[in-house]
């Protein structure tokens, strides 16, 4: 499974993203759960928030509640995370991530529980 993440960039205080998360090298992402996790400099790789790809559970980091929102679209094997109402302290490299956990009800937010990786995408917020 491959992970191409993108959308990043530099937004004031207050605006909005979406980062894109494009999945290829699978027949079916049934079973998966897709995930964003964060890393700002200096701090440890922080889960952000994770939907199933099959069914549509969804976790959130409290930090982030009522401000993004996740979403994934089958036909074209991409989840999204909408970014509403940034802070500066949302600037971090995004990652998306996918683990392969078939019929989990529950949603991991252990970085090292992902098998798979995409590369980044820096996420700037100025005050």
């Amino acid at each position: 499974v491959q992970l191409q993440a993108s959308g990043g960039g530099l937004v004031q205080a207050g605006g909005s993203l979406r980062l894109s998360c494009a999945a290829s090298g699978g027949r079916t992402f049934s079973g998966y759960t897709m995930s964003w996790f964060r890393q700002a400099p200096g701090k440890e790789r922080e889960f952000v928030l994770g939907i199933r790809w099959s069914g549509g559970i969804t976790s959130y980091a409290d930090s982030v509640k009522g401000r993004f929102t996740i979403s994934r679209d089958h036909a074209k094997n991409t989840v999204y995370l909408q970014m509403n109402s940034l802070k500066p302290e949302d600037t971090a490299v995004y990652y998306c991530a996918a683990d392969y956990v078939p019929g989990a009800l529950t949603i991991s937010t252990v970085a090292r529980s992902y098998d798979f990786w995409g590369q980044g995408t820096q996420v700037t917020v100025s005050s």
